[in-house]
Parts: structure tokens; sequence; C-alpha cells
């Protein structure tokens, strides 16, 4: 039986002119949802077949993890006999992605006007590091810049700022140009016409961050490191070792969830402490001796039972064995045995489908013709 998710943008065509992951994660999840997409690599490929690990039979993990039901083309645009031929597949296609530096699509001569007057309906997503305007449209970055840019990285970690992993404005600008995308399609179907989409990875976090940039605009605050509850300031949502060299994680944000923390670690004095002034630096000692002296397994014992908001911290193996995902089956081997994590969506009770391997790359296009 289909997965009904691979109904949800069935008949859509996107062409794919993005490289390493923010661009490639976008239509890998438009082409979940059952759009057909159409990969255009330079001559070259995709620099990100070059990096991380390879499998046992030598193929590259990251670039077929976030490619893998897609189909491949090689082709020059720098070649006006090519690029004339991209031209003629773009008046068949709904959507372009693109993840070039501004200005770039222009010096190839497919800037917006070709594009325009060749698919008046074109929907172009263009995903860049500090977007297609601005004093930083041009500069050089990646997530921990962006991230950096954005004001998440001061605050958070304990001795100095502490990285991301995975890369939050990376994973974020993509899910934003998906969501771009669908409305596009969606607003076209009153007018036809197409849109011109700018997406900054540098912008994508600013969104996620509207608490504390409304709490700013009331107040003029700055959350700093470890003075707020989501950053490492409260006891009562904090990450505590335990003796064996393990963690768990404590989400008790609710009074009723720390309280029924506070009865089970056998300490109910706690629970008048909750409201203590951020950082809540004694209250977090107390805890964390008391943590110190259990398991792991002495922990989810005595945590388990109740609403404690209180989780093992998982590497990712024992994560993808756990039984909750197990159930969900939203991770799981494909008929290639690529493990792949799927579209986190079960529609009508259905988990996804395993997405088909990555189709091999077409020889790369002439100017006599595709060879």
């Amino acid at each position: 039986m289909i997965s009904r998710l691979r109904e949800f943008a069935r008949g859509v065509r996107v062409l794919d002119l993005s490289a390493f992951l923010p661009g490639p994660l976008a239509s890998l999840l438009l082409a979940d949802m059952g759009a057909e997409v159409l990969k255009i690599e330079p001559p070259s490929g995709d620099t990100m077949t070059q990096l991380g690990p390879r499998d046992a039979r030598n193929r590259p993990v990251f670039y077929e993890a976030v490619n893998a039901g897609k189909s491949v083309r090689r082709m020059d645009l720098k070649i006006p006999a090519i690029r004339a031929e991209f031209l003629d597949l773009v008046a068949d296609y709904d959507v372009l992605i693109e993840g070039f530096r501004p200005g770039v699509m222009q010096r190839l001569g497919l800037g917006p006007s070709v594009l325009r007057e060749r698919n008046p309906g074109l929907i172009v997503c263009s995903l860049s590091g500090y977007g297609a305007s601005g004093p930083m449209a041009q500069a050089a970055g990646h997530d921990a810049n962006y991230l950096a840019n954005s004001g998440v990285l001061h605050r958070n970690g304990r001795e100095s700022p502490m990285f991301y992993d995975p890369p939050i404005a990376d994973l974020s600008g993509s899910l934003f140009g998906v969501i771009a995308i669908l409305g596009a399609l969606r607003a076209r179907e009153t007018d036809g016409k197409g849109c011109d989409i700018d997406i900054g990875l540098a912008d994508a976090p600013m969104p996620l961050q509207l608490f504390q940039i409304a709490e700013h605009g009331a107040n003029g605050t700055v959350p700093r490191p470890r003075e707020t509850y989501l950053n490492g300031g409260a006891a009562y949502y904090q990450v505590y070792a335990t003796s064996d060299g393990r963690h768990i994680a404590v989400g008790a944000i609710e009074p009723k969830f720390w309280a029924a923390f506070c009865a089970a670690a056998g300490h109910p004095q706690w629970i008048a402490r909750q409201p203590e002034t951020l950082p809540q630096t004694a209250l977090i000692a107390d805890v964390a001796a008391s943590i110190a002296a259990m398991t792991l397994d002495d922990c989810m014992t005595r945590f388990a039972g109740g609403d404690c908001c209180t989780s093992a911290v998982l590497d990712l193996g024992e994560a993808i064995a756990s039984p909750h995902h197990r159930h969900r089956m939203l991770v799981r081997a494909a008929p290639d045995g690529a493990l792949q994590a799927l579209f986190p969506a079960r529609i009508d009770g259905m988990a996804p489908q395993s997405r088909a391997a990555l189709r091999a790359a077409l020889p790369q296009s002439t100017a006599a013709g595709r060879t």
C-alpha cells in the first residue's frame, strides 16, 4: 500500500541545483511527499560525494542519504548549448532550488528574468548563507557562523559557547524552504504565477527564538549562559551525571512534574525550591549529588514509573533500537540496506515508505547532446 504521504506533492516536478545539505534536504522532503526530483550537478559531481564516511561498497554515506529517491544529471551550465538544454528542462518543472551565493545564477545566465520568461509559473527557492541582500550577502559561512550571528551560540554551553550537532540553521533553513515552496505552489493554483523565495540560513534561527526575542523587546533582556531554564539555569530542566558515567535529562518544567520528580527522588523538600532565582546553582548541586549516587538503571527504575519527565541520555545506536523508535518505524533499512531517517509523520496511522536508492548520475551533457 502506498503511503498517503507520497500523495501530498505528487505531480510536482523539482529541479535541484544545490549541493551539501540545506538545498538537497529540502528537495528530499519534497520527494518524500511524492515530488519528482531531478538533481543537476556540475561535471565533477556534488562535492558532498567526497565528504564524510563511506559504506562497505565505497558509497558516500552522507551524499546517498540526502539524495535518495532522486534522479541525477550532470550538466556544465557554463556552456551555452548546455544552458539552453537546461532551460528546456525549466519549462517543464514547477520548482527550482539553488544554493549558490547571490549573483551566481545571474552570472550563469539564469537570472530571474530568464527563468521567468521560460516558465512564468516557476517557483525558485534560493538558499544562501546570509540571503540575497544586505551587508553580508556575499560572506562565506557555515552553521556555526549562522548561530553565532543570530545570538543563539552566545547563550548555549557552560564554560564557552557550544556548537550544535545536527546543524540547526542549515536544517531549519531547509524546513522553511519547504514550507515556503508548498505555500507558493498553493498560491499558484489561484493566479498561475511563480515567485522567487530568498532564504538566508543565518535568518532561519530568528523565528526559532520567538520567546527570547519577545522578552528582549519587552524588557531589554539578553539571555546569557545558564540564566534561563532552557540553557542550563534551572534544576528542573537539567542534565545530571550518574555514578556509572551515564546521564539523565530532567525536563520537569511544570510544578506537577517537578513535584513528581522530587517525590520519586525521595526529596520532597525540593518541591518548594522550584521558584528559586536562576541560575539555581545550589539546587542544581543538591540534585546532582543525589543523582550521582545512583546508576542509570537505578534512576530509570526510580523515575520511569511516574510523570517525572526524566529520560536516559541515549547514544544514537541506543535511540534507534529503543522501543519508541522501533514502534514508530521512522528509522529503518531500505531495500538496498541503507539505514534511513524518514519523514517524521505518520499519515492515517501509516509510517512513510523507505526511499528508493539514488539513481546513478547520467553522463555529463555536452554541446553535442547527452552522451
